[in-house]
């Protein structure tokens, strides 16, 4: 069974991007060559700066419904705490 991924990109306008995968590296190079989300494009270097990992895509998707109405302050502590 596949696990889900949580992650926050930091662009390189230092803006966040929040969003869930099954698959990081494979995501991360979608939005690195202009092929994942519309946001990221133009956006670069980017740097995965959090991820958690889930066991399916509904509990993947529950917590980033939450994680996207933090603030970017909030966001960037998740990235700061020890795992």
């Amino acid at each position: 069974m596949p696990y889900w991924k949580l992650y926050i990109v930091r662009c390189g306008d230092d803006s966040l991007y929040t969003g869930i995968t099954n698959d990081l590296d494979r995501r991360l190079e979608n939005h690195r060559t202009g092929k994942g989300a519309k946001y990221t494009r133009g956006r670069g270097p980017l740097e995965i700066i959090y991820s958690e990992t889930h066991p399916d895509r509904s509990s993947a998707s529950k917590r980033e419904i939450v994680v996207k109405k933090l603030s970017k302050v909030q966001k960037l502590h998740l990235s700061s705490e020890p795992k």
